[in-house]
């Protein structure tokens, strides 16, 4: 870690003694847990479930999720305290920790697009795993041999390619897959969040996949304190300020999270300092 990119750390670390609400924003799966082939099992990573249940308790921070996964699935895998907010479909459905939903409108042409490569998919799935969403469809490879996943995802590519000229449709890659889509993405979920946040409040997202760059990217143009973070076992390219290795650095991120409101500055600087390998500029 060079100078500037410690200096950058700490600010943001410092920045959450004196802030009312504070948001971490936190995607799912690969950041909160390992992923599974059956995504009901992933399960938080040890260690990780307490933590944000302290976090909570604490009532200072504003706990959100934003998950390409529908948004209900979420609380019933955390079991925290009490629910937390989450926005699903990658930003397009938003589940507010009461209870309410609200589901962004979506053009009439782009749903029946949908509607049309589903009833296809449905019948040949090319061996991968078809996963539908209100918003989507989505092909999945993941465990998958390299020559299976490559022919998998030529053929959905050559069906969705063409279906993606359509008003209100975009292709998403993601690791193992790519999702055929209408609504906002994350990086919209995150400016909707921090527009309806305290003004100034410190931000941070955490994510590992390429779904999670838009996201970043939102962060990282905020002039409130912020702070991106990739969490993955390998770095890849990416526009996040931080790389954390999980589960051992995320689980270290949330007990500093929790102590930077109550410890000294010069206290910081053991996790600054075991975290260089970790940031980069």
């Amino acid at each position: 870690m060079n100078r500037r990119e410690a200096e950058r750390l700490e600010e943001f670390l410092d920045s959450l003694s004196c802030a009312q609400a504070p948001l971490l924003l936190l995607d799912y799966d690969g950041t909160l847990a390992d992923f599974r082939i059956n995504r009901f099992n992933a399960r938080p990573w040890a260690g990780v479930r307490d933590l944000l249940s302290k976090v909570q308790r604490d009532k200072r921070t504003r706990l959100t999720v934003i998950t390409g996964r529908p948004a209900g699935e979420i609380n019933p895998l955390l079991q925290l305290d009490t629910p937390v907010e989450v926005w699903g479909l990658h930003g397009a459905e938003r589940l507010y920790a009461d209870g309410r939903r609200e589901l962004e409108e979506a053009p009439p042409e782009a749903l029946a697009k949908l509607d049309e490569l589903r009833e296809q998919l449905q019948r040949n799935a090319f061996g991968g795993l078809l996963e539908d969403k209100l918003n989507a469809v989505v092909m999945h490879w993941r465990g998958h041999s390299p020559r299976q996943a490559k022919l998998i995802e030529k053929k959905t590519r050559a069906l969705f390619e063409p279906a993606a000229q359509v008003t209100g449709l975009s292709l998403l890659a993601f690791e193992a897959g790519v999702e055929l889509r209408v609504g906002r993405d994350k990086g919209g979920a995150v400016h909707a969040i921090v527009g309806q946040a305290e003004p100034g409040a410190p931000v941070a997202y955490l994510g590992d996949d390429l779904t999670d760059e838009p996201a970043f990217c939102a962060v990282n143009r905020l002039r409130n304190p912020h702070l991106s973070v990739l969490v993955r076992r390998a770095w890849r390219e990416t526009e996040a300020q931080a790389w954390l290795n999980p589960p051992e650095e995320l689980r270290s991120f949330l007990r500093k999270w929790l102590k930077a409101g109550s410890e000294p500055r010069d206290e910081r600087r053991q996790f600054v300092g075991a975290a260089e390998n970790s940031i980069r500029a």
